[in-house]
């Protein structure tokens, strides 16, 4: 099982937006890195929910529970974009802000915070073990 965050801003899709729903189809990216992370997304992984601009923070834990297809929202033709279908599995019960995360040694690494403008990207066990115990999300540790 692998990790992802993913970025959005929380007044066109929010955390709240996703459990309302129950699902989503995670769309709209155009990034040619960012879709590649989209595409090696597996059933089964955990993804990371940030909300960007409005409160900079690490919000919740989902679940990627659709592998990879074509993004409806891409131009007529233009199969190279993709989304995957995701489900939220519990919010944090204390937002993880972008300040504290570049703040923590264990996280100061993250390619999240390497490549800040990346609107999806991969986060290692240890991060993400790291994200949930400062979010206070008391889940077991990951494992691949």
């Amino acid at each position: 099982m692998a990790v992802w965050l993913g970025k959005t801003e929380p007044f066109k899709f929010s955390w709240d937006d996703l459990v309302r729903q129950g699902s989503t189809f995670w769309d709209g990216v155009r990034s040619a890195q960012a879709r590649n992370n989209l595409q090696a997304m597996a059933v089964g992984d955990e993804f990371l929910l940030y909300h960007s601009n409005e409160g900079l923070a690490v919000v919740g834990l989902a679940r990627v529970i659709g592998a990879a297809r074509r993004d409806p929202s891409a131009e007529e033709g233009d199969d190279r974009w993709v989304g995957v279908d995701i489900a939220p599995v519990a919010a944090l019960p204390r937002p993880l802000t972008l300040k504290e995360i570049k703040a923590d040694p264990a996280l100061m690494g993250m390619a999240f915070v390497r490549q800040g403008r990346l609107s999806v990207s991969p986060v290692t066990d240890a991060e993400r073990d790291r994200i949930l115990a400062l979010g206070g999300l008391s889940l077991p540790p990951a494992s691949r």
